[in-house]
């Protein structure tokens, strides 16, 4: 069974002491391990990276970005015309953005300070024997497009 790319919802709790982001529907029963992003620079372009077997959880904790993720055809050779899905994660209305094995990902900052964390499926282990990565504009959906 392949599984697909899908958004859990997120909420954010706000009162007198401060900001609370939350995701009470989120089974972390198979997370392994988590890693906290935060870059330099912004606007920032991480891509593309991904696992055949491995699953992420993507969280935008403070700030906004551009995620996208491919389902690759040919890990050795992917084509360039693959489908991008794309969606804009931010802390205002925060969601886990699921992205299964299959699939490479990556992000473009869209606020200074944006950080991130991603839940990830495998341990480091597994993961770097499942690894595959691919130039920032192997696929280019980071341009914004005026309306």
């Amino acid at each position: 069974m392949q599984k697909e790319i899908k958004l859990i919802d997120a909420d954010i709790a706000i009162d007198d002491r401060g900001e609370l982001i939350f995701c009470n529907n989120f089974d972390m029963a198979k997370i392994k391990r988590f890693y906290h992003i935060t870059n330099f620079n912004s606007p920032f372009i991480r891509a593309w990276h991904g696992h055949k077997i491995e699953d992420k959880y993507i969280l935008i904790t403070k700030g906004s970005a551009l995620a996208a993720a491919v389902k690759i055809d040919d890990w050795k050779n992917p084509s360039k015309s693959l489908k991008v899905e794309t969606f804009v994660l931010n802390d205002k209305k925060p969601k886990l953005l699921f992205i299964p094995g299959g699939y490479v990902h990556g992000y473009k900052t869209l606020l200074s300070d944006t950080r991130l964390i991603i839940f990830s499926t495998s341990t480091l282990t597994e993961s770097i024997e499942d690894d595959y990565r691919y130039e920032a504009y192997y696929w280019n959906p980071w341009t914004i497009k005026e309306r």
